[in-house]
């Protein structure tokens, strides 16, 4: 991962939102033209830029790394749900999880 991949990487997400460069620096408090001197490779945004801009995009900054299939989301949320159960669910569940496993697994080395 480079600088140009988040440049790209936020320039796909404003234009999914279908929001202007221009705009997009307006709603987030800077001059008229940041974020496309980011787009451009003119500047980076700092960290807490970032997190601004991710806010603004109404994603986390894990999705916003991610660029993999719809999958991808519903392992996170899978993975928020589970760390908010008792450990005695999670004992209880943990079997079931070892079985579907291996289950994945022998897919994919049936797979041509």
């Amino acid at each position: 991962m480079d600088e140009q991949f988040v440049r790209n990487r936020i320039t796909e997400l404003r234009l999914k939102k279908n929001i202007s460069e221009y705009q997009m620096s307006l709603d987030l408090g800077k001059n008229k033209s940041y974020i496309q001197g980011i787009s451009s490779g003119r500047s980076l945004p700092s960290m807490k830029q970032f997190f601004e801009i991710c806010d603004y995009l109404e994603i986390t900054p894990i999705e916003f790394f991610n660029t993999e299939k719809k999958e991808q989301t519903l392992y996170w949320e899978a993975a928020a749900i589970l760390k908010e159960i008792s450990h005695e669910d999670l004992e209880a569940l943990f079997p079931i999880l070892l079985r579907l496993s291996a289950k994945a697994d022998s897919q994919k080395q049936a797979e041509p």
